[in-house]
């Protein structure tokens, strides 16, 4: 073998992620990404007096953005793509409109109920969160960050 010939043959392997590795560091990019959401939702609403849906769309996207670039280098380890952004961004559309929804519907219905307004809408962000996080891991992990 020729003395430089190593220096060729700079392969990296790098094994999928299984499904248990993935999902722990999807939930805790997700509680990183939710002190994002929550923290600025709690600013817009309960301080500035933005209604839910105005809150909770420029809450959503931050902490959505700050989920894709942790999860895309660090729990799906891919390379930044066009195609990927946009699949992203597609997903984060749809379970926008879920969450948002969800959100605004059991605001509305826990405060209906006498709960406190913070309450209220710590509870409902957590029922919806929820529901966008497990669709978002599901359709990331199959679809947008397969392993081929």
């Amino acid at each position: 073998m020729p003395e430089n010939a190593s220096e060729n043959l700079d392969v990296t392997i790098i094994r999928p992620m299984s499904l248990k590795t993935q999902a722990f560091r999807f939930i805790i990019t997700g509680g990183i990404s939710a002190v994002v959401d929550l923290g600025l939702l709690s600013l817009l609403q309960l301080v500035f007096g933005l209604p839910v849906p105005v809150a909770r769309t420029i809450s959503f996207i931050a902490g959505t953005t700050t989920a894709y670039m942790i999860n895309r280098r660090w729990t799906f380890q891919a390379e930044s793509s066009t195609s990927r952004f946009l699949a992203v961004v597609a997903l984060y559309a749809v379970t926008f409109g879920i969450n948002i929804g969800l959100q605004t519907l059991c605001s509305a219905l826990f405060e209906g109920w006498g709960w406190n307004e913070a309450v209220a809408m710590v509870c409902a962000f957590v029922i919806a969160q929820g529901t966008g996080t497990v669709i978002n891991f599901i359709v990331q992990r199959t679809i947008i960050f397969r392993v081929k």
